[in-house]
């Protein structure tokens, strides 16, 4: 072979389609877009929307709910637990616990908990303590002389995040009381400032009567 016999396989690369080139090609005249109007153009998601009308989404009757206090628990089958016991990854004296599976590889995320199942055959006496596990699970394990703890706690509440604190003039504000901002107000002062208070002027002195030379001083 030569470097420039060199090739891709067939059907490794495919090639661009060609529009708007003939009615004959295929793709030709409106180049697969139908005909005139609003879903000829680009940029157009019309989704739903049915022209104004009622849309089927709606005329459509609904049903059930989606429980938000539901629990997500991962389901582990006997059968997958003893593959990891003979795989020599998972002790069988050692309880069968969350933390074991993952380190064994068995589970990943285990999100609100781990339900065991009864699919698959257990041949090993085990002590299992995981949040959940079925009648028949149960009852396969302790077949075999094992015990199964179940531990169903109180769902753990998510974190709120915490709010930042307010400054110091917006919690004057809110601790002053409202009798006192009005009666600011209508002293006339600003919120949280008392008023300050006039100073008395004197009184102008009168001015003598009669006519006064350019020094101010009264004539005759």
């Amino acid at each position: 072979m030569k470097l420039n016999e060199i090739r891709d396989n067939p059907g490794a690369r495919a090639k661009r389609m060609r529009v708007g080139r003939g009615i004959g090609s295929g793709k030709g005249k409106q180049s697969g877009r139908g005909g005139k109007g609003q879903t000829a153009r680009t940029g157009v998601a019309l989704g739903g929307f049915e022209g104004g009308q009622m849309p089927l989404y709606r005329r459509l009757p609904k049903r059930g709910f989606v429980n938000v206090f539901a629990r997500h628990f991962v389901p582990v089958n006997l059968g997958r637990i003893q593959k990891a016991i003979d795989d020599k990854r998972l002790n069988p004296s050692e309880p069968v616990t969350v933390e074991t599976l993952k380190i064994a590889g068995v589970l990943g995320r285990s999100f609100d908990g781990v339900r065991l199942l009864a699919k698959g055959e257990i041949k090993t006496k085990l002590t299992v303590k995981l949040t959940g596990a079925s009648r028949a699970a149960v009852k396969a394990v302790e077949a075999q002389g094992g015990t199964v703890e179940v531990e169903i706690g109180p769902k753990p509440p998510k974190e709120k995040p915490a709010r930042p604190e307010k400054p110091a003039k917006e919690a004057a504000k809110e601790t002053a009381k409202p009798g006192e901002a009005k009666a600011d107000k209508a002293a006339g002062g600003k919120e949280g400032q008392p008023r300050p208070e006039k100073t008395k002027q004197k009184p102008p002195a009168p001015k003598a009567e009669g006519k006064t030379d350019g020094k101010g001083e009264a004539k005759g």
